[in-house]
């Protein structure tokens, strides 16, 4: 069996002598591994790099098997970033995130939002808070989605500036003022304000609430913690803010 999609390089690992393991996140068949021969080889090497946009081939004599890749590259971004530290570290935590996503099952929504925050990586001042809006994206795509649209203790909708860390649910300032150094910050960008206007301060409260869901739901229950690349990342944007922005007590 065999099929053609378009795919964007998560990660590559050498196999054998020459040949390497390619992970693809795919908008129709998911995340999808496959053998691609040569795939160590010098002519390869710059096309497999994560990030990289791929058409991608593969074929296998049953669908449970690993089978192979034939590829060939559509958009080489990892190579463009290759002097901006502060993007590369976003690329690699973007791949590592998305390397929680289901294997061999499609999510074409999920894909393209990926696809366009690989394409913002050279804009530092936009790709950071879409980076956090992609993960909230990514917890709705893998049914742990957070209501940020009205207060869960009076149903209201207006000034809604908390997350509660248990129910994932926004609070207004009235009805969170007694408890909120156990509350999220909600930040403005992630219920309306473009993704432009976000400052690394709510950068940062966004992050740090999207990381703390996908650790309990996703992350936490596989791996036992969040991906080092994205605590790495984490470093970069609290340095970044140069401020201390509060998250959840014990």
């Amino acid at each position: 069996m065999d099929w053609s999609d378009e795919g964007i390089v998560l990660s590559a690992r050498r196999h054998g002598e020459s040949s390497a393991i390619l992970e693809l996140f795919t908008p129709h068949h998911g995340r999808h591994m496959g053998l691609v021969r040569g795939g160590a080889s010098r002519r390869l090497r710059g096309t497999l790099q994560p990030g990289n946009s791929l058409k991608a081939t593969w074929r296998a004599r049953l669908s449970e098997h690993l089978g192979s890749y034939a590829v060939e590259l559509k958009t080489s971004r990892a190579g463009a970033l290759m002097e901006e530290p502060f993007a590369l570290a976003g690329l690699s935590a973007a791949c590592a995130v998305a390397g929680i996503v289901p294997e061999r099952e499609g999510h074409v929504a999920l894909y393209e939002g990926f696809s366009l925050l690989l394409d913002c990586l050279a804009d530092e001042d936009v790709w950071p808070a879409i980076f956090v809006r992609w993960e909230l994206g990514l917890l709705q795509e893998m049914g742990f989605g957070l209501d940020l649209t009205s207060c869960a203790v009076t149903g209201g909708r207006e000034d809604l500036i908390y997350v509660s860390p248990r129910s994932g649910r926004a609070v207004s300032r009235a009805a969170g003022e007694d408890y909120k150094d156990r509350l999220f910050h909600l930040p403005g960008f992630l219920i309306g304000s473009q993704a432009g206007e976000a400052t690394p301060a709510e950068v940062l409260a966004g992050f740090r609430l999207t990381g703390h869901f996908l650790e309990r739901h996703l992350f936490g229950p596989s791996l036992g913690h969040l991906p080092d690349a994205r605590a790495r990342l984490s470093v970069r944007l609290e340095a970044r803010a140069g401020e201390s922005v509060y998250s959840p007590g014990p």
